[in-house]
């Protein structure tokens, strides 16, 4: 039973976090210091991946006419953009399938740690407060997702590899490599949730594979708690980011990473 508490808690963290640009595996560091399940550490390790499942699936459900290239509302035109969308998708997560991949393994075995974590968090803390300044006085090219190029989804895409490094934040880097070739904070945050749908799907597919599909009953109910926590957490989190930017920058979020990052490199320094 405690083990499902914890999955609900594990839930809660990756709903708000994955969506906002402040990491959601640095804070997933931290809880585990403090909450740790009865399961095994493969068990563990999938999980935390797959339950951004429930995640994903939040975007789905609210992006879905967007997304729905047959949607019946919409025109022949509206249909050719959706597709045309669909398509910089792909090309944008090529180079984090690709890369993702091959060096899978050693990345969680070389940089799932917490100075890595802690790093990150301060070092794209201290961009996004930067880019921000720099782009105070700069209107967007782009304020309009048909707006954007395939080449410009290639580099956000480029910019997405940087995420698997631990602490990064997914959502982190590709709107910090949106806003820098010069998309509005609400092109760059929406085109980021559309990323995520390939991109986490895939990943929770591989560890999946890799862990196996033999699961006890108590790991199966953990799961699905943790994603369907995760899903509507998720909701909320995503309609509160797509509203705070309309009126505000990410500077509050780059101030927080700093401050996040320093409580971890000191609570590992001092207790670790």
């Amino acid at each position: 039973m405690l083990d499902v508490l914890i999955a609900v808690i594990l839930g809660i963290v990756e709903g708000i976090t994955e969506w906002l640009p402040i990491s959601s595996t640095g804070h997933m560091i931290l809880v585990e210091q403090f909450l740790h399940m009865s399961t095994s550490h493969e068990f563990n390790s999938m999980f935390r991946v797959v339950i951004q499942l429930g995640a994903i699936m939040a975007v789905v459900v609210l992006y879905f006419n967007k997304l729905n290239p047959f949607s019946k509302r919409k025109s022949a035109k509206q249909k050719r953009n959706t597709i045309n969308l669909w398509c910089k998708i792909v090309v944008a997560c090529l180079p984090a399938a690709v890369i993702g991949l091959l060096f899978d393994d050693i990345l969680d075995k070389y940089l799932y740690n917490y100075v890595v974590v802690a790093l990150m968090l301060i070092i794209y803390g201290i961009f996004f407060i930067l880019i921000e300044k720099k782009n105070e006085h700069t209107r967007p090219q782009v304020t309009k997702l048909t707006e954007l190029t395939y080449q410009m989804a290639l580099i956000i895409g480029g910019f997405q590899v940087l995420a698997l490094i631990p602490g990064t934040s997914r959502s982190g880097a590709t709107i910090l490599g949106a806003l820098l070739i010069g998309t509005s904070r609400y092109v760059a945050t929406e085109f980021t949730f559309y990323l995520a749908i390939p991109v986490m799907f895939g990943a929770s597919i591989l560890k999946v594979i890799k862990f196996g599909f033999h699961y006890t009953a108590i790991e199966v109910v953990i799961l699905l708690v943790g994603c369907l926590v995760a899903f509507f957490v998720s909701v909320f989190a995503i309609k509160f980011l797509m509203g705070y930017i309309k009126k505000h920058d990410f500077k509050a979020f780059g101030y927080y990473r700093i401050v996040l990052g320093v409580l971890v490199l000191l609570y590992f320094l001092i207790f670790g």
